[in-house]
């Protein structure tokens, strides 16, 4: 059985009875099991049955007077700011989402296909009577979170209201940047100084309940735990709550020796103090085998990640192929936050796309091949806290529905590294900068600066000689009294070599 699909007329989708990939519908975002239509050709495009059948129009309680239209917030994601705001808000549920929506293009109502679906009455695992939807826009104060809405679900008994989202809260679930699962907590059961943080997107949580694992003091957002790249759909029964908090990070001697399925050693020394010292070795990444080599020549760069080279190295001189030591002892297999699948390490030349960052980068690269997410092995690298001399509090990587900007650089990502404390925010291109790095032939270092070089007033770049923001970072070598802009040290694509 196929379908033409309108978001997808290059080629049909394809029924599939029982889909167990686990792959995001492109309808409502959520993992596909069951009853599926995907592109056979793209081995893409899956969708839940429902969601692939939806009616491209519909009258709606909610919004009677006028029909609505189906849409993808796709259409707007890349092209204008504004309008993806603006149709990606739900007036039901008030939430921003990528999922399709319906819309009235009248009345700019737009409503997500989740709410448009909800049920006249339904139990929740978060009160104990039966709630009926009233499909009227009505001001309230869900008893739940504590937050204003409209369109509520009502307890005819007890007169309690609460969101539709609310309402779908289990007192239970599991997300994938926390080994124990997180229950259902109210705020005031929670034992910290001050209002509780979300370590999800790392603002403050001011709902009356939160999602909270009190061995780790962890705590999130509802919405936030919930939303699907978050939330891990797991079978909790069988997650042993003993399962240890560090049982997902990496082993403290994973990059101290080599993963024998990348790199292999061919020759050993043994120094001075008796530590055995690998001196060639044969990587995954280059047809010969690497010798480890003292001398550090200026403006090299590493073929694994495009960092310049400031130490001991390997390298194949007829190829001028370079590898630091620690890109040659990357693990095979990796967890990284962003992604719920493990990564493998591989090799290309040809650049690609980081799925993390955005910028073009070639050389060593960890995918997802169940998602066919390609990432710079630099961002992988990356823990889930930074503690950086750019800012004296800890940063914490923060994912969320709506863009959010970067302190350094002014651009606005989904993805960034934020300050619990305050409002400052690295995105990934900014948190990934080199902090030393050469610049052709100069005969010394750069080095990254936070911070102005004097209190003249007045500041250029040496090589373009135009005038340097002085609230931008720049590369200065401290020997020649040489500052110089990012980019003109870095070049345009400074992850390609």
């Amino acid at each position: 059985m196929e379908l033409q699909h309108w978001r997808h007329l290059q080629h049909p989708l394809v029924f599939n009875e029982d889909e167990r990939s686990g792959d995001r519908c492109r309808g409502c975002k959520e993992p596909v099991f069951g009853p599926s239509y995907s592109c056979k050709e793209c081995r893409d495009y899956h969708h839940h049955k429902s969601c692939a059948e939806l009616p491209l129009g519909l009258h709606h309680p909610s919004h009677p007077n006028h029909p609505l239209i189906l849409f993808g917030i796709n259409t707007y994601h890349k092209n204008n700011k504004e309008e993806y705001d603006r149709f990606s808000k739900c007036d039901v549920c008030g939430e921003k989402s990528n999922e399709y929506s319906y819309c009235c293009y009248r009345c700019n109502f737009i409503i997500h296909i989740r709410c448009s679906s909800l049920s006249p009455t339904i139990q929740t695992e978060v009160h104990d009577h039966q709630l009926t939807r009233i499909w009227k826009l009505l001001k309230f104060t869900c008893d739940f979170c504590g937050k204003e809405g409209n369109l509520p679900y009502l307890c005819a008994q007890c007169d309690f209201g609460i969101h539709s989202r609310c309402a779908a809260c289990p007192r239970r679930l599991k997300v994938y940047r926390h080994d124990h699962p997180l229950h259902l907590t109210p705020s005031l059961e929670v034992h910290q100084s001050d209002s509780p943080i979300c370590l999800l997107c790392v603002r403050k949580v001011d709902t009356l309940c939160l999602y909270y694992c009190s061995r780790c003091d962890f705590a999130a957002h509802l919405y936030c735990a919930m939303l699907h790249y978050n939330r891990e759909f797991i079978n909790l029964e069988e997650l042993k709550e003993e399962q240890s908090t560090e049982s997902k990070s990496e082993d403290p001697e994973l990059h101290q020796s080599f993963d024998s399925e990348i790199c292999k050693v061919k020759k050993i020394t043994v120094g001075e103090d008796g530590t055995e010292i690998a001196t060639e070795i044969k990587h995954f990444s280059h047809r010969h085998d690497l010798k480890l080599t003292d001398e550090i020549p200026n403006n090299t760069k590493c073929n694994g990640c495009v960092q310049s080279i400031l130490s001991r190295f390997y390298s194949c001189t007829p190829c001028s192929f370079f590898l630091h030591k620690s890109c040659s002892k990357l693990p095979k297999i990796k967890q990284y936050p962003l992604d719920q699948h493990p990564l493998t390490l591989s090799y290309q030349r040809v650049s690609f796309s980081c799925d993390a960052c955005g910028q073009r980068c070639n050389g060593l690269k960890y995918n997802c091949q169940i998602c066919k997410y390609n990432y710079y092995v630099q961002c992988i690298l990356l823990s889930n806290t930074l503690t950086l001399a750019c800012h004296e509090h800890r940063l914490y990587l923060s994912i969320t529905n709506s863009r959010q900007e970067c302190s350094n650089c002014n651009s606005e990502k989904y993805r960034v590294f934020r300050c619990s404390t305050c409002e400052f925010a690295l995105d990934l291109k900014c948190a990934t900068l080199p902090q030393t790095t050469w610049y052709n032939q100069h005969e010394h270092p750069f080095n990254l600066r936070y911070t102005l070089e004097d209190d003249s007033g007045e500041y250029y770049c040496d090589i373009c000689e135009e005038e340097r923001d002085p609230k931008q970072w720049f590369y200065y070598c401290a020997e020649c009294s040489f500052p110089a802009h990012r980019d003109c040290i870095l070049g345009k694509n400074p992850n390609v070599k």
